[in-house]
């Protein structure tokens, strides 16, 4: 019995902590100045074990070379410089050999779909390739972090995943319950935002949002590069949305249905996601109503590696209306938001989150933009992209996300079959002044 009371005792004080210190704090999107204590003793922890690799390891030019060129150093140039070849010679066989090698030993598509390496250890498991014992006194932090993180953080990021994540589900089914109303809005976004809150704060979160005079509005478009399932979350805590995507089983399926009765999100089946037409004529009828909450669109299609932003899909620039795009940029060295959906599953993937340190980004909402005569649905997009892509400080590639899960598609090489035979034709030159 005295056992049971002494853990009774010891349930309703982390329960009493949690609530008062953490959970009521965060709903309300007011801070104790726990978590910026927290960052300060971190951000100077992983200084002193910066220094103390550097004056351990005698490779670190060679470890920053390898993180920010890559194994192998490529030639840039376009084909018809490196060919430099007016008429067909049998030696280009040789230029095309080179290339494919190149992309074999290593290409700027597949390495976006894995976690990005760091130059300098962060105490995490995940470190670069070349790292090796440094010190005893390196290895005892290394060791107490591992203590922290597993038995301090990670029960109470749980415990705060669990409330926030139920709060949910019952606050939006309640919700639903309400007829239509203004009222019903207002409540469908405090209950978004505050959980959403309480669930950023499970991550240790710290979010720096900046321009904040471009949030995006009502009847409007929200695009962002992808890296992670938490965008929504990171976003979400700033400002409420109307969610767009495919119906999920599971866990994920009870929220989707609990969310949706509250808040008009769009979800749909595995079969209407691929008619592309039926999917423009919902979102239209959504932006239509400019009393809706903005929607919220990932163009890239995937989780790409917080290196780049990859293809815009073009769907979302034919629905027409205005366009905010918003640029998310985490800081890998306190923990890596990327998703690699390949390797870890959902459960994976929380857990390696919920075991780091925190997740640190940076938000930029940009300027709205709209689509200007003349201009399709694919310059459009291309032209958010490279918005997005230099306010984030991340790398443009013209490539499909979708080289993830599929294979080249033949229009790819086709491409570059035709820039070649047009090198080759007219006496082995462009003709370009023609054009």
């Amino acid at each position: 019995m005295d056992g049971a009371e002494l853990i009774g005792k010891i349930f309703f004080t982390w329960l009493s902590l949690v609530l008062g210190l953490i959970l009521l704090p965060s709903a309300f999107g007011v801070s104790l100045g726990i978590s910026e204590m927290y960052m300060k003793i971190l951000v100077k922890t992983l200084e002193w074990a910066t220094l103390r690799i550097e004056k351990g390891s005698q490779k670190e030019s060679v470890l920053k070379s390898s993180a920010s060129v890559g194994i192998i150093q490529r030639d840039k140039s376009p084909m018809e410089k490196g060919l430099r070849g007016r008429d067909f010679e049998l030696s280009d066989a040789f230029y095309f050999s080179k290339k494919g090698l190149e992309a074999i030993v290593e290409d700027e598509v597949t390495q976006r779909f894995s976690s990005e390496e760091l130059v300098s250890w962060n105490l995490l498991t995940r470190t670069n390739i070349n790292f090796q014992y440094i010190s005893l006194r390196l290895t005892m932090v290394w060791v107490l972090g591992v203590i922290i993180r597993y038995c301090v953080l990670l029960p109470l990021r749980v415990t705060l995943a669990f409330i926030g994540i139920s709060f949910l589900v019952i606050g939006t089914t309640m919700v639903g319950q309400l007829p239509d109303s203004s009222f019903k809005n207002w409540l469908s976004e405090l209950v978004h935002l505050t959980c959403c809150r309480i669930c950023v704060r499970a991550l240790s979160g710290t979010i720096h949002y900046h321009n904040r005079e471009h949030r995006p509005q009502k009847g409007g478009i929200c695009v962002a590069n992808h890296t992670s399932p938490i965008d929504v979350l990171i976003l979400t805590t700033d400002g409420c949305y109307a969610m767009v995507g495919q119906v999920h089983g599971g866990l994920m399926g009870i929220i989707q249905r609990a969310m949706v009765k509250a808040c008009p999100h769009v979800w749909f089946e595995r079969s209407e996601m691929r008619d592309r037409h039926l999917v423009i004529k919902r979102l239209r009828e959504h932006i239509a109503d400019k009393k809706k909450l903005p929607i919220l669109i990932f163009p890239e299609g995937t989780c790409i590696n917080n290196t780049s932003v990859m293809m815009f899909k073009k769907g979302s620039f034919e629905i027409g209306g205005t366009i905010y795009p918003v640029a998310i940029k985490y800081n890998p060295q306190f923990g890596d938001a990327f998703w690699n959906s390949s390797k870890y599953n959902m459960v994976s993937y929380l857990l390696r989150m919920m075991t780091s340190w925190a997740i640190v980004c940076d938000v930029w909402y940009l300027p709205p933009m709209t689509r200007e005569e003349g201009e399709d649905a694919v310059q459009f997009a291309n032209r958010v992209k490279s918005a997005i892509a230099r306010q984030g400080g991340l790398t443009e590639l013209p490539w499909d996300g979708g080289l993830k899960r599929e294979k080249v598609k033949d229009t790819y090489k086709e491409e570059q079959q035709k820039t070649y035979s047009k090198m080759i034709v007219g006496n082995g030159s462009l003709n370009t002044d023609s054009d």
